[in-house]
């Protein structure tokens, strides 16, 4: 039978769905894909193009223009953007690139790709540019033609024009100048120091390559070109003189590691320890700065870590009682590094932050052994840089203490079942609520035991919504809950003790399916209801570990790996990922998660407990109140409110997945 479209105003159906088609998303919700307090991220992801040319060995020069009609122009003498019509979509390959997203040469990583390396795969890139400019032009030189072709607000205005190239004409490269938007953007002035800095960063990481950034109205002129690389550049950006002399080295996959990583992988880096002053911090991937970090900081962390630690073992150089941790060496590292990764997974749009796991492995691999090595050659100069780090330690360890005193005598007996962490340093130590006793066992064994604490928790935790608190410890697993934290149950008026606070982060860790779900509402409504003081103060975190693992097969340049994926959307679109790779179809094996006791120690730390790859969400109260909070709290846990849950459930159920 056929249904009525209800046509009244704010109705629900089938004509409320609108498709945003093209470029349409971009202009609709910018702040997904750009920057947008001003241009010069647009204008970035133009710059990026060009460097990619330079960095897959094509050109030698990127000229900047700021003209004075508010407009940039970015040359470079690359290859040239193919203009050619597409085999598949009979257009422009020029017109394709700029205006349709999730388009580009960077997706082909195959065997003899356009680009084994380059600044990321979102697919967005230029066409974002585009979008968002009042007007574009582009013109290619490249086989001897000369090809023209004008947008204006992403759209096609004036079709490509393709000439002969003339005597005077360039032979090769492209030049793209965008007048982007200012609606769009908060101010729009591009950011001289933000610009100067990305040019001349380009022009460390690419040896031999001239940098230029002409400004039209002052008439000034900029030219970068490094032969001296990452060291050059670090001596002159360093506040003070190191302790030692710089560590820089670089090494990448050849064809005879390619059973880790693939062929090319890898980094370089120069480091410099100082006493004082601010640490000078400055990472890429692919060329693309990444001023959030990430796991390729990580791996350098690691490595450096792994090495000196070693070395002050060696000699026996630690005094009694100092336990020496990673930020202990980070903390006084002032470092440049370039990162090479065949396909990096950014964190958002603007790729501020690398997520790629296998990263951190890669930088720690090559980072390790070769300081390892220079400190062995330099024994005086590792002792410098030892006394340095111990110095570190004992700081940051007398801190903890100064703490600890403040915290009184009163010590409760931690429960048995507890296996706690040895630091007592709240800024580093986590608890971790993990659903099983075969999941604790696993989770014991992988974890950081400096700074980690278990608690295996049995069966499900006693729906506490409508529990007297001064009942509340009558239920064991909630009894043991709170002795190990170190709080008392409260209300949201009470102001209580949170001296006695063991731990920075305490995280919910169940398993990725319906029952793991349910032990996280419980939970959830334990602190809600009896703890919302560690809510309201960012302590209470969800883990999400991995639903599944595919163990894709070797493709083109990369080797045979173990990838998680959360849910199915991930799975699919990692699925996705390894067809586009040139993975055959089904050379894959999924594995699914039935519970965390299924996973190995080595696995859990991986995907789970390890800062640095893991997923934590952090829970707060969100967009609602904490009154709000209260009233959905008590329709879905409340034992008088069947009907209000069913009422839910039928204005709601549509919208759920059943897992059965």
């Amino acid at each position: 039978m056929a249904t009525k479209q209800s046509q009244s105003p704010g109705a629900y159906g089938e004509a409320s769905i609108r498709v945003l088609k093209g470029l349409e998303p971009v202009k609709q919700r910018p702040g997904m894909y750009t920057r947008t307090d001003n241009p010069l991220h647009v204008i970035q992801e133009v710059i990026d193009n060009a460097a990619d040319e330079a960095l897959a060995g094509h050109g030698k020069r990127i000229d900047v223009t700021v003209h004075s009609d508010g407009s940039v122009s970015v040359q470079d003498d690359g290859r040239g953007i193919p203009f050619g019509l597409h085999p598949e979509e009979k257009v422009p390959v020029v017109e394709i690139v700029f205006t349709r997203l999730h388009a580009g040469g960077k997706f082909d990583k195959g065997a003899g790709g356009a680009y084994s390396f380059s600044g990321g795969l979102h697919g967005v890139g230029v066409s974002v540019t585009n979008a968002l400019a009042k007007r574009l032009e582009v013109t290619v030189w490249r086989d001897g033609q000369v090809a023209e072709i004008v947008f204006a607000g992403g759209d096609v205005v004036e079709p490509l024009k393709v000439r002969r190239a003339s005597a005077g004409d360039r032979k090769n490269g492209t030049t793209v100048r965008a007048w982007p938007d200012p609606k769009y953007f908060e101010s729009a002035e591009l950011g001289k120091a933000e610009l100067t800095h990305l040019l001349r960063s380009k022009a460390v990481l690419m040896p031999g390559v001239t940098v230029t950034l002409k400004n039209e109205k002052s008439g000034d002129t900029q030219s970068w070109t490094y032969k001296g690389g990452l060291r050059d550049y670090l001596m002159q950006t360093l506040t003070a003189d190191p302790v030692i002399p710089l560590f820089e080295g670089e090494h990448y996959a050849d064809r005879s590691e390619t059973e880790n990583f693939a062929e090319g992988e890898g980094a370089a880096w120069c480091v410099a320890f100082t006493e004082e002053g601010a640490p000078v911090r400055e990472s890429y991937v692919n060329l693309i700065p990444t001023v959030a970090g990430g796991t390729h900081e990580s791996g350098l962390k690691d490595g450096l870590f792994g090495a000196v630690k070693g070395f002050i073992d060696l000699h026996s150089l630690l005094p009694k009682g100092v336990k020496l941790m990673p930020e202990d060496v980070f903390s006084r590292a002032n470092f440049v590094l370039s990162a090479k990764v065949l396909d990096p997974q950014f964190q958002g749009q603007i790729k501020e932050r690398l997520n790629s796991r296998d990263a951190l492995r890669l930088v720690s691999t090559y980072v390790k052994p070769a300081l390892e090595l220079w400190l062995n050659q330099h024994v005086d100069l590792g002792r410098k840089l030892a006394e340095l780090v111990i110095k570190q330690a004992q700081t940051r360890q007398r801190a903890s203490q100064k703490v600890e005193k403040r915290k009184g005598s009163g010590v409760a007996v931690l429960p048995g079942k507890l296996t706690d962490c040895e630091s007592r340093d709240l800024t580093l130590n986590e608890l971790f609520l993990v659903e099983g006793d075969s999941a604790g066992g696993s989770a014991k064994m992988g974890r950081d035991k400096e700074t980690q604490a278990i608690l295996p928790l049995r069966g499900k935790v006693l729906n506490a919504w409508e529990v007297e608190r001064d009942r509340l410890f009558a239920n064991n697993e909630i009894h043991d809950i709170a002795v190990a934290i170190g709080v008392d149950p409260h209300g949201q008026n009470d102001t209580p003790d949170l001296s006695g606070l063991r731990y920075g982060k305490i995280c919910i860790l169940s398993d990725a399916d319906v029952d793991g779900s349910h032990i996280q509402v419980l939970l959830l409504t334990l602190f809600f209801r009896h703890f919302p003081k560690l809510i309201e103060g960012g302590n209470i975190f969800v883990a999400k570990p991995p639903l599944f693992r595919v163990d894709a097969p070797a493709r083109g340049k990369k080797p045979a790996a173990k990838i998680y994926a959360l849910d199915e959307g991930e799975l699919t679109a990692t699925l996705d990922k390894l067809r586009k790779e040139g993975a055959r179809e089904g050379s894959w094996a999924i594995s699914r998660f039935k519970g965390l006791g299924e996973m190995n120690a080595e696995q859990l730390w991986d995907t789970t407990l390890n800062p640095e790859t893991r997923r934590l969400l952090s829970v707060g109260f969100g967009e609602l109140d904490f009154a709000g909070t209260t009233d959905s709290l008590t329709k879905l846990m409340g034992k008088g409110e069947a009907q209000a849950r069913r009422e839910l459930m039928e204005l709601h159920g549509d919208a759920v997945e059943v897992d059965v």
